[in-house]
């Protein structure tokens, strides 16, 4: 005899309606395949009036304990978005008992431990797969396939927009206001942006994704974050022509008890795999001490693939109903004293500048960086939009970040203009 699992929804937009229809689709295969007969009884909208018509009105409320505190109910797929009340809803249910499905990265950065907690102390699962890169199947492949391994660093594309954005600013020249209104337009950019290019997403996903791969509880405040706002196609064009990709990267790396998280536009050789990710498509590359060298690739959004990815976490809540998993580490409000963050990582660098086109304003740039033991690996000479101006980028070895920022700050204003400062990594 089949297993009867009850779904209830707390919201049915584009992700929410995407699960319906797979699950409506594939209902007599999830059967035939795992013996799961998956049944949807309610979903809580706004408005029942403005809803979706595609999505029966019969089994949606404007009443969220209709939901929430449904006995008939197993598991609960949240789609509402943002932080509240989505993370307050999905307390209750799991303090209810009820599983819980959810893509939503930033209330599950910003309230992972409460959630944890609440699964753990009403014996209900808590699943979250399509809550960074989508239909990549980046958190099980970390808590299953890599759980034995030691992770040091994991570096992704995380954001679709962005990368969309940077993908067609570096293959046509073109300013980043113009490709951002190209992109709101074709539906792959918000209304309000805010939330992708200033690296937002990005860095909540980071939250999670570092927390699993380096066992230990990562807080979104640990993460130094940057946007895609002020890059140029000036930029790109230099950065292309020294053998250089820009790409809004998820960084993470861990060495012994230090941990380094950030978020910002990067250059990456044209060879690494992550430079070849174009268009709204993510990518998340993973470093272990046994595993090496490995990337996982596909779809970060949309309605299919990341219905596809939470209906993968629905069938593996159904078939662990009575054995929830639980992350491999103390999930606790703040990190583990024992952890250390440093901001002044180590990598190379970047820096554009428009320097009066005289004798000596070379050499002295030079000299800045000497001063403080950064040696430049490569070095053009460009002329500049202004009479009386040239254009300087240079690369950086290895360095730190401190001892570049330094540099910079201490370069003469009235013969150089800093126009951007982008890191490097290889």
């Amino acid at each position: 005899m089949a297993k009867v699992i009850t779904l209830g929804f707390l919201g049915c937009g584009n992700i929410g309606g995407g699960v319906y229809h797979l699950l409506t689709d594939m209902h007599g295969e999830i059967l035939k395949r795992e013996n799961i007969d998956i049944r949807i009884k309610s979903a809580l909208v706004k408005s029942i009036a403005e809803a979706r018509s595609d999505v029966p009105k019969d089994i949606m409320t404007e009443h969220a304990d209709e939901v929430l505190k449904d006995p008939d109910i197993d598991i609960i797929c949240e789609f509402m978005g943002g932080e509240q009340p989505a993370a307050s809803f999905m307390q209750q249910a799991l303090e209810n008992g009820k599983t819980v499905v959810t893509a939503n990265k930033m209330a599950l950065a910003l309230n992972w431990h409460r959630l944890q907690a609440a699964a753990v102390g009403h014996h209900a699962g808590l699943y979250y797969e399509a809550s960074v890169g989508g239909v990549i199947p980046v958190i099980r492949s970390l808590t299953v396939s890599l759980n034995a391994d030691e992770i040091d660093q994991v570096m992704g594309i995380v954001n679709g927009t962005t990368n969309y954005i940077l993908t067609q600013m570096s293959q046509q020249g073109r300013s980043y206001t113009d490709v951002l209104a190209e992109a709101q337009q074709l539906g792959l950019a918000e209304p309000n942006p805010t939330a992708d290019v200033e690296g937002y997403d990005a860095a909540y996903k980071l939250s999670i994704l570092s927390s699993i791969a380096f066992h230990t509880r990562v807080t979104y405040a640990k993460i130094h974050r940057e946007g895609i706002t002020g890059i140029t196609p000036d930029d790109i064009a230099y950065g292309r022509e020294m053998g250089y990709t820009l790409k809004l990267l998820a960084i993470g790396k861990r060495s012994g008890n230090s941990i380094e998280v950030r978020v910002h536009p990067t250059f990456l050789p044209n060879e690494h795999p992550l430079a070849r990710v174009d268009g709204s498509l993510n990518a998340i590359y993973i470093h272990g001490k046994y595993c090496q060298d490995m990337m996982l690739q596909g779809r970060g959004a949309g309605d299919k693939p990341t219905a596809s990815a939470i209906c993968g976490d629905i069938l593996y809540a159904a078939c662990h109903m009575d054995t929830p998993t639980v992350p491999s580490f103390d999930n606790t409000a703040e990190t583990d004293p024992a952890i250390s963050f440093t901001d002044n990582w180590n990598c190379r660098y970047f820096v554009r500048l428009d320097a009066a086109d005289t004798p000596g304003v070379l050499g002295s740039v030079a000299s800045a960086f000497s001063a403080r033991s950064i040696s430049i690996a490569s070095l053009l000479q460009r002329p500049s939009k202004e009479k009386g101006r040239a254009q300087i980028i240079l690369i950086t070895h290895e360095a730190n970040e401190q001892a570049v920022q330094e540099t910079i700050s201490s370069l003469n204003a009235e013969l150089v203009d800093v126009k951007s400062m982008i890191r490097v990594e290889c």
